[in-house]
């Protein structure tokens, strides 16, 4: 019998604003209307009666505790007592199919629920209004209570509640590649909030409630530490730390799992090789996979990179990747767990004169001749596309190349290729491009990449989703506040990759801003649309790799894509662009894929414009399905996307008072970032292509700037001139620099009176914070400070940043002046100066959070 543990919990005053925590992400339980969730002559529940005590329930009870105080203002009891509970006839029941129906064996179901799934039920039986919870197991249980929080906050009614739900496959895991010392790499939101200098730190409570954000998504494991993995975490007094992030999981459902290095065996366990088929090494990883269960008991498994941009693998000594992994696998395979083999496997000292060598081969050629050979505890972890992540790439024709071979996708939600999260970009629809593209396997009736990774088209017992997240110790998690729509989003398509796009991002925006239907119009419209913004701005026609792909992967380095070993190339010259994938003259690349997707690739006629540059080689003058030339829709595209970019500024403006002022401050500052940004990314790409090319823009637009002066060209007190490398990552490839105290450039206005935006553009080095003032006629109009910590220590197109100065008043004569003060290793560099009419847009374009400083800008 359960031992009662009844407990009225203390309140604020119902009604009552509560502190914005920004870590509450998705579960800031808003307040919603009550009569919406429960009209007239439906009972609201007074208690939550708990039937299971294990810790994943206790979990899911508390959850509903929490999202009913915070969202209906009601105090509902925690009550473990059956029959003291029923003397209340307003409930909610909570627990496992099992529990429910030897409480109520009325209640039984005859339809068994699948593994991790759940059922909500409203029942009215006699006296008593019951919402009923009921888990396939604790798991399941979680989940239901999970989204029925989530009902309630979408403001759904629960009168007639019917809902039965189950995750779409067996692992739902993210990725952390963080490393012991705490830093994490591609990770752009601070610190590690797992480990810090060498140790796992000793707060557990940021792992413990990012556990909670990913169990309300039905999330089931987390991989803590980098795919580069570092051997010495599997030391016993590693193992006995790691520990603690596991204990602080539990209670969530998530079991954690571990990046580990193939050398282990000899790194840290002194034999003489790592050899998998050598009977010492896998006696070795037996003793330590029974050592890591001792500690964890609930340990997930393991994932492998191996024979990877330097990481040790087996073809050191001639063994493939499905031997190394049936070592490991048959370790885990008594306890339970499972090897993830990343498909990750390339040559990055590829020739770039072979004209065949194409990186992209790379994943089919490694893993499909071994297709069956992986024991059946084994996942080959795919990456979406063939390459690197990129804004757009088709999917990896390995998903069709594997019949016998678990497989699950993984996808980035930190935006390693797309913006870093200083980027606006919603990712879904970039995933669901991905999962609902059809292979057309033969004989097969379900053939889309989302069944393929389910099981569902090769009948096979596991697969998933892998989601690479790399949250850190910032407050949003992921550094920009609306990026968490990415991890929300992985979660939701794991569960169910079924979902929309314009679904999931309408349920994030409600969990995160409440049901405000201004809100949600701008925040969703934000979100689906930015991902094309981005794309229009930076790589368009699937040529992908415009970034930096051989540094930080940041902003523009066309000519990074070329003559380097790591196979990302565009094959750009003065005749054409893209890469010849085709079977009939190219790298064969298309002949990977089943024939009726291959067909479609071949032939410029059936190949789709936005994969174009990815499967040919055309020449800039070729015609798209819309009749304009390839030079002119890049052209157009990044001009495009630049301005769409700048509009997400006012668009977001006009929700100030409807979100959380810090929320609404720190998106409008990384807006306006993007905003400048963007114009880095056109005109280098423009200008960068127009050279290549020698064809004229048709509108006239590329190098021709009449708004805008050259640092260089202005008259310079100290400043000097110099080149910026890559050329086109600065405005007629020169800036300015200050090696003294201070410097200045200055330029006489001869435009009509009137109202002006003034915009400098300026290089923020990494370690620096140099400061600049703004002058007409000697009197300050605007100071601000290059303290960003972008990801690069040069001039180029990572650290060029503009500033604007809104509603300046000018007169013809007058004499407009940028003075500039280095600090550190940061010399005031200055690019151009650009003076636009007045846009007329909102003063709090350039309003600062209430914490900083503001600098008033001195109309005259």
């Amino acid at each position: 019998m359960l031992v009662s543990a009844s407990v009225l919990f203390a309140s604020p005053v119902p009604g009552a604003r509560q502190p914005v925590d920004p870590q509450a992400a998705w579960l800031a339980y808003n307040a919603v209307d009550a009569q919406r969730v429960f009209p007239a002559g439906t009972a609201m529940p007074n208690t939550v009666l708990r039937l299971g005590d294990s810790a994943v329930e206790i979990s899911a009870a508390d959850e509903l505790h929490r999202g009913f105080e915070g969202m209906l203002h009601r105090i509902l009891r925690l009550d473990t007592d059956a029959v003291q509970a029923s003397k209340d006839h307003d409930l909610i029941v909570i627990g496992t199919a099992k529990e429910i129906a030897a409480w109520r064996p009325s209640l039984r179901e005859k339809k068994p629920l699948q593994p991790e799934g759940f059922r909500l039920r409203s029942v009215v039986a006699g006296k008593d209004s019951l919402l009923i919870v009921e888990g396939a197991d604790e798991r399941g249980a979680l989940y239901g209570a999970f989204t029925l929080l989530r009902m309630i906050a979408e403001e759904r009614p629960l009168t007639q509640l019917d809902d039965v739900e189950a995750p779409s496959a067996a692992v739902r895991w993210t990725n952390e590649w963080d490393n012991p010392d705490g830093s994490i790499e591609r990770g752009y939101a601070g610190r590690s909030i797992f480990f810090d200098k060498g140790d796992v730190r000793q707060d557990m409570s940021r792992a413990r409630e990012y556990a909670r954000l990913l169990a309300s998504v039905g999330i089931n494991g987390c991989t803590i530490n980098n795919v580069n993995a570092d051997p010495s975490l599997l030391r016993p007094e590693k193992l006995a730390e790691i520990a603690r992030i596991a204990a602080a999981f539990r209670p969530y459902g998530v079991k954690l799992s571990l990046s580990i290095a193939m050398n282990s065996p000899q790194a840290i366990g002194r034999l003489s090789t790592f050899d998998p088929l050598a009977p010492e090494v896998a006696a070795w990883w037996r003793a330590k996979v029974d050592e890591i269960y001792k500690a964890i008991p609930d340990f997930g498994g393991v994932i492998i990179k191996a024979d990877s941009e330097g990481q040790p693998g087996p073809l050191q000594y001639g063994r493939t990747p499905a031997e190394a992994a049936n070592v490991l696998a048959r370790a885990l395979k008594p306890h339970g767990g499972v090897v993830l083999y990343r498909g990750f496997v390339y040559n990055h000292h590829l020739d770039w004169h072979d004209p065949k060598a194409d990186r992209a081969r790379a994943g089919y050629d490694n893993f499909h001749t071994l297709d069956g050979q992986f024991d059946d505890n084994v996942i080959v972890q795919i990456k979406n596309g063939p390459i690197d992540f990129q804004v757009r790439e088709p999917v990896s024709p390995l998903f069709a190349g594997l019949h016998k071979t678990n497989e699950a996708i993984e996808l980035q939600i930190t935006q390693e290729y797309t913006g870093q999260q200083r980027h606006l970009v919603f990712l879904v629809p970039m995933w669901k491009t991905a999962l609902d593209t059809d292979m057309h396997v033969s004989g097969m009736r379900y053939s889309m990449v989302r069944d393929i990774v389910t099981g569902r088209t090769f009948r096979r017992p596991m697969g998933g989703f892998v989601g690479v997240a790399n949250v850190g110790l910032d407050d949003y998690w992921l550094g920009h506040p609306l990026a968490m729509a990415n991890l929300y989003g992985f979660g939701r398509l794991a569960w169910d990759p079924v979902l929309s796009s314009a679904t999931i991002s309408d349920e994030w925006t409600r969990l995160t801003f409440g049901n405000d239907a201004d809100v949600r119009s701008v925040v969703d419209t934000l979100l689906l649309n930015s991902w094309h913004i981005y794309e229009e701005y930076t790589g368009p026609l699937g040529v992908g790799t415009l970034t930096d792909i051989i540094g930080v992967h940041y902003g523009p380095g066309i000519e990074s894509a070329e003559r380097n070993g790591w196979g990302q190339w565009i094959r750009a010259d003065h005749n054409g662009i893209g890469m010849d994938r085709t079977v009939a003259t190219g790298t064969g690349y298309i002949g990977q894929y089943p024939a009726g997707l291959a067909a479609e690739y071949e032939t410029l006629k059936a190949c789709p414009d936005e994969l174009l540059l990815f499967m040919h080689h055309v020449p800039y003058t070729y015609r798209l399905h819309d009749h304009k030339t390839v030079i002119q829709y890049i052209y157009d595209t990044h001009y495009a996307g630049a301005t769409a970019a700048a509009v997400q500024v006012p668009a977001w403006e006009t929700l100030e008072g409807k979100v959380p002022d810090r929320t609404y401050f720190e998106v409008l500052r990384r807006l306006n970032y993007q905003a400048g940004h963007s114009l880095v990314w056109r005109d280098a790409v423009v200008n960068w292509f127009h050279r290549m090319s020698g064809i004229a823009d048709d509108k006239g637009r590329v190098g021709n700037y009449p708004d805008r002066t050259e640092a260089e060209a202005m008259q310079l007190e100290r400043y000097v001139p110099v080149a910026v490398t890559p050329w086109e990552t600065a405005s007629g490839g020169k800036a300015v620099v200050c090696h003294t105290a201070s410097c200045s450039a200055s330029m006489g206005f001869t435009r009509a009176t009137g109202w002006y935006d003034i915009a400098v553009q300026y290089f923020d080095l990494r370690e620096g914070a140099s400061r600049f003032t703004l002058e007409v006629n000697g009197t300050a109009i605007d100071t601000w400070k290059a303290d960003d910590t972008l990801p690069s220590q040069k001039l180029d197109g990572h650290t060029s940043t503009r500033h604007t100065s809104h509603d300046v008043a000018l007169h013809s004569g007058d004499r407009i002046s940028i003075i500039g003060v280095p600090d550190g290793k940061e010399p005031a560099p200055i690019d151009y100066l650009e003076i636009t009419p007045a846009s007329g847009s909102e003063r709090s374009v350039r309003r600062k959070g209430p914490q900083e400083e503001i600098h008033g800008n001195k109309d005259h």
